[in-house]
């Protein structure tokens, strides 16, 4: 009997062995991918939380920080049409405001109060500040008295980034490794399979 059929059959094996690990690698790497992006999401709530509270927001910006930075696909953008930077904290710029404005406006102080109110009816669904801090500064800019302005305010008490990396040694980090290595080993059986079948048959 011709050792041509063994071997075939054997490569067939591992070939099919490997492509069932390379699809079930490949889902355990999306759901450690999501997880990722989840509990990165909820990192970015609390630090919403904290913001319009006023309790604890250096703390909650530090542990989303450490964890965008230091985990893949927990990029904090919502896609290309989304605002920069994507964290805008409205609860933070209103208190810098109303703190630096406190004396120096003391008769036009509930100015700042309703604007929050006007911006927050006028789209109630923004929590990250996106849109509302504008709206607020254009609401004090044309409704105030003898051309009232914002005190000037560094966006980067603010305004936040944090960058996520390609790849980072964390579980979906490495079964996104495994995954990738068990597809090429399947290619590579697939391609071994077909020399054999082609250039070896005789």
């Amino acid at each position: 009997m011709s050792t041509h059929q063994p071997i075939v059959r054997s490569i067939r094996t591992w070939l099919i062995l490997c492509v069932l690990l390379t699809i079930t690698s490949a889902a355990f790497t999306v759901t450690a991918l999501r997880s990722n992006n989840e509990h990165m999401a909820s990192l970015r709530a609390n630090v919403y939380q904290a913001d319009k509270s006023g309790i604890g927001v250096p703390k909650a910006l530090q542990n989303l920080q450490a964890y965008v930075t230091a985990h893949m696909n927990t990029n904090l953008s919502d896609g290309a049409g989304s605002v920069y930077p994507p964290i805008q904290l409205e609860y933070t710029y209103l208190r810098l405001v109303q703190a630096q404005t406190q004396s120096a406006l003391s008769g036009n102080g509930g100015l700042y109060t309703a604007a929050q109110a006007y911006c927050q009816k006028l789209d109630p669904y923004d929590f990250s500040g996106h849109n509302r801090v504008p709206c607020i500064e254009n609401y004090v800019s044309t409704h105030g008295t003898n051309g009232t302005k914002l005190p000037t305010i560094s966006p980067a008490l603010y305004e936040f980034d944090f960058v996520s990396p390609s790849w980072s040694p964390d579980l979906a980090g490495w079964l996104l490794l495994v995954t990738v290595l068990l597809a090429t080993l399947s290619l590579l059986f697939v391609f071994y399979a077909l020399y054999r079948h082609f250039f070896r048959r005789s």
